[in-house]
């Protein structure tokens, strides 16, 4: 086909999870259920946080923001999703796609940065508490949060300038469940050479960057609670430190699997079940990782709901 005959594609069709028309409402129901109690986890720990004097210190800040960034990823896949399940029309538009992806990058990389932060955190709570008040105020926290939050968003807002300028004439279905990178990738007729390069670099440096950092953090932490001679203080040490090292590994072997693999790797159908997992379970799974073993958010709920 000669190049003026082409048409651009600026609308696409989202196939979603199963085209089984008896799974629609089932599915639809699950989902809906997921959703809510993520929105109700990630907000209202973090109203907790909020709201409760006795949590407003640097852990507790880091772990509010982690629940927000995780509720704005919920949130960018999932009611999109919900939709899908009711109606026939699966269509989205190029603007929908860009800030659909926009906003699930930015959450998605922030994620990276704070789950580092929070192993720092840990590494100078246990490793080196007389320096904790200087090393992890309040304000540097803080500092700390914009910036994990400001290389979300530039991160991502790189892709979608790279995406833009790519035209998209082959196909206008996407056999997924949301508007996924690597998918808007295949279906493009223009070179997508550097589009390719660059995902693969970012996320071999951040992904590859941030979790050495994090388990050089908690490989610290574990000897130095090895050597603690407090019961106590070293079984509160591995309680904390165990709900951050699973969600961790929840949340990395699933990027892994999705970015890092070969080009031979899984089915498309597992490409959906890993998309699956690190966008809609695991913010499912985050408050109740970090909170349900967490004496301090226990006690801060009672007092409040004792008011």
């Amino acid at each position: 086909m000669a190049e003026d005959n082409k048409t651009s594609v600026t609308l696409f069709v989202l196939t979603g999870l199963t085209d089984r028309p008896g799974l629609q409402a089932p599915l639809f129901l699950v989902f809906l259920v997921i959703y809510l109690i993520t929105l109700v986890g990630n907000l209202g720990l973090g109203a907790l946080i909020w709201k409760d004097l006795h949590l407003h210190t640097p852990m507790y800040f880091l772990l509010g923001s982690l629940a927000f960034a995780d509720a704005c990823s919920s949130s960018s896949v999932t009611p999109r999703m919900l939709m899908s399940f009711l109606s026939k029309n699966h269509v989205i538009s190029l603007f929908e796609c860009m800030a659909q992806f926009y906003f699930f990058g930015s959450s998605a990389t922030t994620e990276c940065f704070l789950l580092v932060v929070m192993a720092y955190d840990r590494y100078v709570a246990i490793c080196n508490p007389l320096l904790y008040p200087v090393v992890m105020s309040n304000n540097i926290c803080t500092q700390f949060i914009g910036v994990s939050y400001f290389i979300g968003f530039l991160h991502s807002a790189i892709h979608v300038g790279l995406l833009l300028r790519l035209t998209f004439c082959k196909s206008n279905v996407l056999q997924y469940f949301y508007c996924e990178i690597l998918q808007l990738i295949k279906i493009s007729c223009t070179d997508s050479t550097v589009n390719t390069l660059l995902i693969l670099v970012f996320s071999a440096f951040i992904q590859i960057f941030t979790f050495m950092a994090i388990m050089v953090s908690y490989t610290r932490v574990l000897f130095t609670i090895l050597k603690s001679k407090s019961e106590k203080g070293r079984s509160k040490a591995f309680s904390t430190c165990s709900a951050h090292l699973l969600s961790v590994s929840l949340f990395y072997g699933t990027l892994f699997f999705m970015y890092m693999r070969p080009a031979s790797g899984p089915t498309e159908e597992h490409d959906k079940m890993y998309s699956l997992f690190y966008t809609i379970i695991i913010p499912l799974l985050n408050p109740f990782i970090y909170s349900l073993r967490n004496k301090e958010v226990i006690g801060a709920l009672t007092r409040i709901m004792n008011k």
